[in-house]
């Protein structure tokens, strides 16, 4: 019965691994080691990508709970009742990803074979990363935290790869299910080397890993025996491969997944453009888990990572027909289709419009925890974003982010979410036009906090040798000051372009003022029209339908 198990099992593992990619190609993380970074930092990023999630900011405030305390366990992606666990008795503050300890966690979701989901398990992969952040105070501790929540209570989601982070340390952690009537999880974690970097994007990338490096490299007892009594592996245990076994690469997985780590990693390291060829399906070279950047990486650096849409390279998403008139860098699902019974596929790049939040976090070890920790925090789009310092020293959340300030399914002036929504959705039908003008307020908003942010931590710092309260009212005041004006801008941003490309038109400005003729009336409209690469593509399309000519004369 063992061996029909095991037959059986992989039968369906095989029919379902070329799907698993189609409901994972979400979430982009990049990971900077202190020794990478600009300034000493340790920085993390993550964009919660989903059509059905909404931007907001988490908050858990540190608490003390009575002896025998349960916690209730719900799926993160859709609310789902999986059990109960027990509380610990003292909890961390959390805000977003990141805890009051400077320990950030973020994900992405690569899936791998789906015989080995548990759905008896009562921890799945959401409240895997907000658990351990209110449980742990370093990124090893997490990973102890976690691997032991998976083994008491069972793991319920597919596979999945953890960024774990603190100011001093960097991991991926890589973990998947073992099956039902199986609980616990397979999984290994390996620190990213100081003065380097790493990156993930819903696909498994540790591959062999050094059995041997207890400092360096944490897993499972049974990763590599399992892998073997499932017959996903009969090599030597030197030879074992984690992302191999448990989630082996096909097509999709490559180009929706593997190319946004890519993109991300040839940004820091031009070295990095000789694996266009993988991500293109037309070399078997993997890339490596960490690279070495050119130059030291700052946030901005990072954040601008999280715009990218692989522009400059051969996936461009501004150089082909569904880029539309304007040159949009988005492709709107599904994300294949068929024509003719020929499967075809649009580009997934790291910047995307089904975006809920992202973030990069920062973290630094030289400051007060409070002073120290940032979340740079965006809602919607990254590309048409602007990320907002969150101090982890903060003892409230700004109303624009706060939970129960509109969802999905209800609209709200005053939530961020919705602003950027509103805005974002206008250029995706004029982005050659609009993005110019969204950079402009997005760069004027991003230069502010990074020119204010050496004096607010200068002052918040004082406030903390004096009274660590002090400097949290200073920097929830700071926080929350900064998101209202923020989003008050946006909404202007918003109106300006309304105006700006009304029915097609242009309406001129300068400085923002709209151009009106000597009598006081509105200046006339222009018409930009399209370039002349759309124009060509509707006349090899229409031929002689569209053109003019001469009409006989009487």
């Amino acid at each position: 019965m063992k061996l029909n198990r095991k037959l059986v099992l992989a039968t369906l593992s095989l029919a379902f691994l070329q799907a698993g990619w189609q409901h994972s190609t979400a979430c982009t993380n990049v990971i900077v080691t202190k020794g990478a970074s600009n300034d000493g930092s340790t920085f993390v990023s993550y964009a919660a990508d989903s059509h059905d999630l909404f931007g907001e900011l988490y908050y858990w405030p540190a608490k003390e709970y009575p002896e025998g305390s349960m916690l209730n366990i719900r799926e993160w992606d859709t609310g789902k009742y999986l059990g109960k666990i027990a509380q610990v008795r003292q909890t961390y503050t959390v805000i977003g990803n990141m805890n009051e300890h400077q320990l950030a966690i973020a994900e992405t979701t690569f899936g791998g074979r789906s015989e080995l989901r548990d759905t008896t398990g009562i921890i799945d992969y959401g409240s895997l990363i907000y658990i351990a952040l209110q449980r742990a105070r370093t990124a090893r501790e997490a990973i102890e935290v976690m691997t032991g929540l998976v083994e008491e209570y069972g793991y319920y989601s597919s596979g999945e790869s953890f960024s774990i982070v603190d100011p001093n340390e960097a991991w991926i952690m890589e973990l998947i299910g073992k099956g039902p009537d199986n609980k616990g999880a397979v999984w290994v974690a390996v620190r990213i080397p100081d003065g380097y970097v790493s990156a993930h994007a819903n696909q498994a990338r540790i591959s062999t890993f050094d059995l041997n490096d207890k400092e360096n490299v944490l897993y499972a007892n049974d990763v590599i025996s399992f892998a073997r009594e499932m017959g996903y592996f009969n090599g030597k245990n030197k030879d074992f491969s984690f992302a191999d076994a448990y989630a082996p690469l096909d097509f999709g997985a490559i180009r929706f997944c593997e190319a946004r780590v890519w993109s991300a990693f040839r940004i820091m390291n031009k070295e990095m453009d000789k694996y266009a060829d993988f991500v293109q399906g037309k070399s078997d070279e993997r890339m490596p888990l960490f690279i070495k950047p050119e130059k030291k990486v700052s946030v901005r650096d990072v954040q601008n990572i999280m715009r990218d849409y692989y522009e400059d390279t051969p996936l461009s998403m501004t150089q082909d027909p569904g880029a539309g008139p304007y040159g949009k860098p988005y492709r709107w699902r599904p994300l294949t289709w068929e024509v003719d019974g020929v499967e075809y596929f649009n580009e997934r790049a790291i910047a995307t419009q089904q975006t809920g939040f992202s973030f990069v976090a920062q973290m630094r070890s030289w400051l007060p925890n409070a002073i120290g920790g940032i979340l740079w925090f965006g809602v919607d789009d990254a590309n048409m974003s602007v990320y907002l310092p969150i101090y982890m020293g903060m003892n409230g959340i700004p109303h624009e982010l706060a939970q129960g300030n509109g969802n999905m399914l209800e609209f709200s002036w005053t939530s961020a979410f919705w602003v950027f929504n509103w805005v974002s959705n206008q250029a995706y039908h004029r982005y050659s036009h609009m993005i110019g003008d969204i950079r402009k307020v997005q760069s004027e908003l991003e230069d502010k906090f990074a020119a204010y942010g050496p004096v607010i931590d200068e002052a918040a710092l004082a406030l903390h040798q004096q009274d660590p309260a002090l400097a949290s009212a200073f920097l929830t005041e700071y926080a929350h000051n900064q998101t209202r004006l923020t989003v008050e801008r946006w909404k202007k941003l918003g109106e300006f372009l309304m105006v700006k490309y009304l029915d097609g038109n242009l309406h001129e400005e300068v400085d923002g003022e709209f151009l009106r003729n000597a009598h006081g009336n509105p200046a006339p409209a222009k018409f930009p029209g399209y370039d002349e690469y759309y124009y060509r593509r509707i006349v090899d399309e229409a031929g002689d339908r569209l053109r003019m000519i001469e009409v006989p004369q009487n």
